[in-house]
């Protein structure tokens, strides 16, 4: 058993960012599955919303984020995470990370700041098209350079080690957690009072996502399985313009392409939005996402496309310079010819329920980022509030968790044992289950749902977990096995929410419940294992 002050799980902008506050009273211990700079973050192309000038206010923020969040947003948390923002992201130009500036018309430079579906004004601060990959570079340098914290790459977590299973009778605590180090298949035991879920979302749920391979739910799925409370999950947000091509997978066009002026127009060259929304292509991502889809299944066709060709070739070059080079490289030149684009999943607004400090409902674990659902996003999240948010809560987590940090309490946690299991025999049935969770997903759990759907979907995802439970505990543990053991049970979580939410609201839209029900269902949805 390995003892730290921290815990913390995960390697993106929350993680990292709560590690480097963290270091400075104590140990961390810095766990990622992959290596240190595989995370949702560093896939972020658009940027970080915050108020951050003179003709912007913390009130128009504050609005357009309870507007995209269709009435489940807790305004205190949107209140503090949107007034702490600049704060925050003066932190993080301290840190170095670079921000793009442009004249302002009197001899000086000021923020480039951009605009998103849904926001009343410019206030998106960005690094080209690769704003994620600066900050998640910039974090990275900085905890390098810091002796207390030990970065543990390529070991997944395997799950939260609790009072309540170690047979404790005291309030239900997480102590530590069991990880697997990949590169000799051993299950280490890490003790802690403290230890953070930064795990990110669940985008490889669904068939087609735009979230790299490492989000696979694994904090949501740990933490459920510890007792703790789940919110939610019934909001997955699919983000409109993911690149439609057979030679590249995952590919995100950002909404800042439609901010820029980008017009979205179907295989005729005619344009639709209008016909769905008076703000077209900046209304909210999940009327833009049901629109291309209403679109596609109206003409039958595969894709749609974003057309900006009729901004200057310059600009477009030197605003968006990581998709037009992808984009080049594959055949298709942004500033002469459309982007076939098509929707996909891309952010969990739901997740393990906390409050605004990130504390979640089982004693010493916190939740921050994209896998805590803290009342932020509602059933709808607002363009480039997620890195504000990741930020914003680990400071807050920071304060909290070394504010009622008490004498370390004694514990001798046991020792991982597999018992009699053997080697996975055949890695088919693995990737096969995986596959066929996506796709169900896709199919039966998408942009536009129905009862029926939702109810196939319940009872072959009941089937599939008890395969998964038996391969679980009759074979050694590996990463492909944990991914899928963490995907089937985030996929019955979305499911089942989604089963118990009968109206549409955001991002949940279903054909059988097609008005949104403030009587029945203006609050959270929320579960926990029994």
């Amino acid at each position: 058993m390995r003892e730290f002050d921290f815990i913390v799980l995960g390697s993106g902008i929350a993680g990292l960012s709560f590690a480097l506050k963290a270091a400075k009273v104590g140990s961390v211990a810095l766990i990622t599955k992959r290596g240190r700079a595989d995370s949702n973050t560093a896939w972020a192309q658009g940027g970080v919303a915050c108020v951050m000038s003179d003709e912007d206010s913390f009130e128009l923020h504050i609005r357009d984020t309870l507007d995209a969040g269709a009435g489940l947003c807790h305004e205190d948390v949107v209140r503090a995470v949107v007034t702490e923002g600049p704060a925050r992201i003066d932190e993080l130009m301290h840190l170095g990370v670079h921000f793009d500036h442009r004249e302002n018309g009197n001899g000086g430079n000021e923020l480039d700041l951009g605009r998103e579906g849904g926001h009343s004004k410019r206030r998106v601060l960005h690094f080209q098209d690769a704003t994620g990959r600066e900050i998640e570079h910039r974090l990275l340098e900085q905890v390098a350079a810091h002796s207390r914290i030990e970065v543990m790459e390529n070991h997944m977590a395997v799950d939260l080690i609790t009072t309540g299973k170690l047979g404790y009778a005291m309030e239900n605590s997480c102590v530590g957690v069991y990880v697997l180090d990949e590169s000799t298949g051993v299950v280490e035991t890490l003790r802690s009072d403290v230890t953070v879920a930064a795990t990110g979302g669940c985008g490889k749920v669904y068939l087609y996502t735009t979230n790299p391979d490492v989000a696979t739910g694994d904090g949501v799925a740990m933490a459920w399985r510890a007792g703790a409370a789940i919110a939610n999950m019934e909001f997955i947000q699919f983000h409109p313009t993911c690149l439609y091509h057979p030679d590249i997978k995952s590919f995100l066009i950002s909404e800042v392409v439609r901010g820029e002026g980008g017009i979205l127009i179907n295989e005729r060259g005619q344009r639709f939005m209008e016909h769905h929304n008076p703000q077209k292509e900046l209304a909210p991502r999940d009327i833009v996402a049901r629109a291309i889809d209403a679109e596609m299944k109206r003409s039958g066709a595969k894709c749609v496309y974003l057309d900006i060709t009729h901004k200057p070739a310059d600009f477009i070059i030197s605003r968006f310079p990581t998709i037009y080079e992808t984009c080049l490289r594959y055949g298709l030149d942004i500033t002469k010819k459309p982007i076939p684009v098509v929707p996909a999943a891309h952010y969990q607004c739901g997740g393990v329920k906390v409050d605004i400090n990130g504390e979640t409902s089982l004693r010493g674990l916190f939740a921050i980022g994209e896998v805590a659902c803290n009342g932020l996003h509602g059933a709808n999240r607002l363009a480039s509030n997620s890195l504000l948010e990741g930020v914003v809560t680990a400071h807050r987590a920071f304060e909290k968790s070394t504010r009622q940090r008490r004498e370390r309490l004694s514990f001798d946690l046991p020792e991982w044992r597999s018992g009699e299991v053997q080697d996975v025999d055949e890695l088919v049935v693995i990737s096969h289950n995986w596959e066929e969770i996506r796709r169900l997903m896709w199919d039966y759990v998408g942009i536009v749902r129905t009862d029926k759907r939702l109810q196939r979907a319940a009872t072959r995802l009941r089937n599939l977990h008890a395969e998964v439970q038996e391969f679980y505990w009759n074979f050694k543990v590996s990463t492909d096995l944990l991914e899928l053991r963490n995907l089937v049970t985030v996929a019955s979580l979305v499911v089942d929410c989604a089963l118990s939410r009968k109206e549409s609201r955001g991002l949940h839209y279903t054909l059988d419940h097609l008005e949104r029900d403030d009587v029945r269902f203006s609050h959270d949805t929320i579960t926990r294992r029994n």
